[in-house]
């Protein structure tokens, strides 16, 4: 019969912090449940993590280890821009969600920037068609024509960076002005001041989330030299996978099979299947996406996506995280189509510019080594 140990005594008998605990259980390493006695809780196999232990008593390879170490078993990269305690996502050592319940985007990337003067995302630049090509586009230009960061002074970064998150955000929708963003967006959206607030909180939570694979392209581009809007450029890019940025893309379309079909028959179907629900369960906040129970707090879903998000819950017993909110966001406001990216793109550029900006001190190219597993040379074409 298994046992099983809580989050404090995996981590002293493994010797890591919990987010390698987490990265662990989402790679299928070891398993975990809710704790009976504190639904709020987990409690982790301890056949599992004496297993873990032993094979990293025994020793790990140089090449297994680097492996490891780029595909999330162990953090890799120094940061003091956003962590994780207890569940809870940090900036800078200040809580996240506290923070969302009343700083401005321009406030938190004066944060985590470390700028010494006022941030302000002003642009009076129109764009005809807004929306993601638009805001590719924009980029694209931009890091087609942009200076290299080496030899110039940080505070002359800042107003460039400043410069580059107000032209995304006006090439995404929001309405040219020197209004806070949040503001902006919900001007060119053609929301009233409620729904504005709605979207500062959103915003302000989706900034960062430590070393997430499009903070590592951002880091990666910076690390060369690359321009600002170049660096921009290859996270915004690595953002908009689906299994990272566009996620809540995945869930918008479940809804609208929700609304359609209703929350019974597109629940069994997934049950019956084997299907995940997308928008379900996350690895870092195995009891809850705290980001995601902060906005579905302040608004009512619609009827039928409230009965889903219950039953699926309860069924399941995975929590919705942050895109699962972001999506029943742009249906009950009717945002437009693809303003769960917009929001996220233009939200998480600020984290992309803090982490290259970060890399700039460290001053060494990040170059991983590849281990090669194809034919040996020399003996190809050999009998």
């Amino acid at each position: 019969m298994s046992s099983w140990i809580s989050m404090d005594e995996a981590c002293r008998q493994l010797g890591v912090r919990p987010q390698t605990i987490y990265a662990y259980v989402s790679r299928g390493k070891l398993e975990v449940m809710t704790d009976p006695a504190d639904t709020r809780r987990s409690l982790y196999r301890a056949e599992d993590v004496a297993g873990l232990a032993k094979r990293k008593q025994a020793g790990r390879k140089h090449e297994t280890l680097a492996t490891n170490t780029l595909f999330g078993a162990e953090p890799s990269i120094p940061t003091a821009l956003s962590t994780f305690v207890r569940e809870r996502l940090y900036y800078r050592g200040q809580d996240a969600v506290t923070l969302a319940g009343s700083a401005t985007l321009e406030d938190v990337a004066q944060l985590l920037w470390d700028a010494q003067q006022p941030v302000d995302f002003s642009c009076s630049a129109r764009v005809a068609n807004p929306g993601r090509v638009a805001a590719f586009k924009t980029l694209a230009t931009l890091a087609a024509t942009g200076h290299s960061t080496h030899g110039r002074m940080t505070r002359v970064l800042h107003v460039e960076c400043q410069s580059l998150v107000g032209q995304l955000a006006n090439a995404f929708g929001a309405q040219p002005g020197q209004q806070p963003l949040h503001l902006r967006f919900a001007q060119g959206w053609k929301q009233p001041a409620h729904v504005a607030e709605l979207l500062r909180t959103a915003m302000v939570l989706l900034i960062d989330h430590e070393l997430t694979s499009s903070a590592f392209a951002a880091r990666i581009t910076a690390s060369t030299g690359a321009s600002l809007p170049a660096c921009l450029l290859g996270g915004l890019a690595t953002l908009s996978g689906p299994l990272h940025g566009d996620a809540s893309g995945r869930v918008k379309a479940l809804f609208d099979e929700v609304e359609r079909q209703g929350e019974e028959q597109v629940i069994a179907h997934h049950l019956s299947t084997g299907l995940p629900l997308p928008g379900f369960g996350h690895h870092l906040y195995p009891d809850g996406d705290p980001r995601a129970a902060a906005l579905l707090a302040m608004f009512e879903p619609p009827e039928a996506i409230a009965r889903f998000i219950e039953k699926a819950t309860r069924l399941t017993g995975l929590q919705p995280n942050i895109d699962v909110a972001l999506a029943a966001m742009v249906i009950h406001y009717g945002l437009p189509e693809d303003a769960a990216f917009a929001m996220f793109a233009t939200a998480r550029s600020i984290g992309l510019l803090a982490h290259s900006l970060e890399q700039l001190g460290v001053g060494q190219v990040i170059r991983p080594r590849g281990r090669y597993v194809g034919v040996v040379p020399g003996r190809v074409g050999e009998i």
